[in-house]
């Protein structure tokens, strides 16, 4: 009952500013303990058994006090994970980008730096909406489905381990000079984590819109993809649009030839398709819900 509570709260309000202006997001004090860690361990000899060190001491406390919250009752816990699932909040960013190409691509390019990490000044329409339309599929497996699945597997526990991990491979999980030994640990477990529900978000996404005659297509550009995991949602919900996605892009000034993802479909994306995008991230999350919903009935037989 507290899964689907939580979730239906989330679809509902979001992120309330006048909650979240007033007092600090979960997301950023785990933020905030990362950065603490960052800072005051990554340095010296031994960086990877360090990065070891330090995730190990944040999960074994992300889970205790997820325990902790699970003994206070049911709405603790759904309001835990509503707080912590981000439907809403991930559609309302990937439709600003839409909105912003609506009015110009100057705006749909500010809009989209929000939620990218590429550069984005030179970016056209097209590229605009490629990078949008990933992201959405990449953060509905990162922010909704795998925390649901972590939460169905292990309760609150579960869910906050796959939060921190999520926060710290999100911050430390670079292979820069800084990063590569120190995030070592982050970055592979939030591969571990992520392993399953990823292919879980692509097998929904096929199921719900009746691709299932594209999925070896899928698997097969999933298993070429740059990342073991992000390739996953992103090839699925490519197919489901029918739109070219990855391709090259800029980091950083440095232009990175990456492979088409579909690279017979649609590659002159604009406003229209992000709005499909968000339109099936709401159906994929329905389908979601009759799950948790299922799997509630079941518990009460």
């Amino acid at each position: 009952m507290s899964l689907v509570l939580g979730m239906l709260l989330d679809a509902i309000f979001g992120e309330p500013r006048v909650i979240w202006s007033r007092v600090p997001h979960p997301a950023v004090l785990m933020g905030q303990a990362v950065g603490w860690c960052d800072t005051r361990f990554n340095g010296g000899e031994m960086r990877q058994i360090k990065g070891v060190m330090v995730l190990l001491v944040l999960v074994i406390a992300s889970a205790v006090l997820g325990w902790m919250l699970s003994a206070l009752g049911w709405v603790v816990e759904a309001l835990v994970v509503a707080v912590l699932l981000a439907q809403k909040s991930l559609v309302d960013h990937v439709q600003a980008v839409s909105q912003g190409l609506r009015m110009s691509l100057a705006d749909g390019r500010r809009a989209v730096a929000m939620i990218v990490g590429r550069d984005t000044g030179e970016l056209d329409q097209a590229a605009v909406s490629r990078a949008a339309i990933e992201s959405a599929a990449e953060n509905f497996s990162d922010g909704v489905l795998a925390p649901v699945f972590w939460f169905m597997v292990a309760g609150l526990p579960g869910l906050l381990v796959y939060k921190i991990t999520n926060t710290a491979d999100s911050m430390i999980g670079y292979r820069t000079e800084r990063h590569e030994a120190f995030g070592w640990a982050a970055a592979r477990f939030d591969d571990l984590l992520n392993l399953i529900p990823a292919r879980l978000t692509a097998l929904l996404m096929v199921l719900i819109h009746r691709r299932w005659d594209d999925w070896r297509e899928i698997v097969r550009e999933a298993r070429q993809h740059r990342s073991p995991n992000a390739g996953w949602p992103e090839a699925a919900l490519a197919r489901v649009l029918d739109v070219a996605l990855s391709g090259p892009r800029s980091y950083e000034g440095e232009m990175r030839d990456f492979a088409w993802v579909n690279g017979s479909g649609n590659r002159d994306s604009g406003p229209r398709e992000i709005e499909a995008a968000c339109r099936a991230l709401w159906q994929v999350w329905a389908g979601l819900l009759g799950v948790a919903m299922m799997m509630w009935v079941f518990a009460l037989v």
